[in-house]
């Protein structure tokens, strides 16, 4: 794990805030030289600390109104059938997240979507016909409590 201090950590903080800060305003938040700021992100993000830079779109507001989770269960549990299933997972654009698992399922998949009619399409047409595939179970998110992409920085902190 690289090494962050707490110069570091408040600049990161900052960044998880807004991504679009200049060296500059980035150095006013944290108290350090712009020229420091800019050394240092160059450095998080070389030891890829710092992932990468996006634009987070509101999905509802394009249209896309319906989010569900997609419980897969696998016909076997085999190397290559497994491949065969992340393969069709990164195929998929509907599919924004997947994840193995312990427990009931083999995977939980979160999509979202415009509409029922488009869920009963990646369900029916795409994950239930594969031959990976041997259970799918779905559900609908009724309401978002709490949605972030944010890290809990401060359990970085010694």
């Amino acid at each position: 794990m690289p090494e962050v201090d707490a110069f570091d950590l408040k600049m990161l903080a900052a960044l998880q805030d807004d991504g679009r800060l200049t060296n500059q305003q980035l150095a006013d938040l944290v108290g350090l030289s712009a020229s420091q700021c800019s050394r240092r992100r160059m450095r998080l993000e070389e030891e890829k600390v710092i992932a990468g830079y996006h634009a987070d779109l509101a999905g509802e507001a394009l249209g896309f109104g319906l989010i569900a989770f997609i419980h897969i269960t696998l016909a076997t549990h085999s190397p290559d059938n497994a491949k065969r299933f992340r393969e069709l997972v990164n195929r998929v654009d509907d599919i924004q997240e997947a994840y193995a698992l312990t427990g009931d399922a083999d995977y939980v998949l979160k999509v979202m979507l415009r509409d029922l009619k488009s869920l009963s399409d990646i369900v029916n047409n795409v994950l239930m016909p594969h031959q990976s595939v041997a259970h799918v179970r779905s559900s609908i998110v009724l309401d978002r409590l709490k949605e972030s992409t944010k890290l809990p920085l401060k359990a970085l902190q010694g």
